[in-house]
């Protein structure tokens, strides 16, 4: 159970990167082009293949969404990316080193 948390972590933690990379004033406009794209057809109901077609209506979904967000990483500088990662980082742990939202409870005596 712990892998599917450090997972789950992982990926709440990649999407936090790829918004601070969107909101960054030098990522490119093609950049933040191709990440909407991804995510709208990610999110639309409308499929170059439908999903009911057994395997290749899930399959166009798993290729063409993240090869839409490497392309758009592609793209980026690198301390661009370098320094969404650092923000997101900092962003998520404070730093008694405890995750965001979470606060230690109070000493009772």
């Amino acid at each position: 159970m712990g892998r599917w948390r450090t997972f789950a972590a992982s990926i709440g933690q990649e999407v936090a990167t790829y918004r601070a990379i969107a909101r960054h004033p030098n990522t490119p406009v093609a950049s933040r082009a191709l990440i909407a794209v991804a995510v709208g057809y990610l999110l639309s109901p409308i499929d170059l293949i439908p999903d009911f077609v057994p395997v290749l209506g899930h399959l166009d979904d798993v290729l063409i969404v993240p090869g839409l967000i490497a392309l758009a990483l592609w793209l980026v500088p690198d301390d661009v990316v370098r320094d969404a990662r650092e923000a997101t980082q900092r962003k998520t742990t404070s730093p008694k080193g405890h995750e965001r939202g979470q606060t230690p409870s109070p000493c009772r005596r």
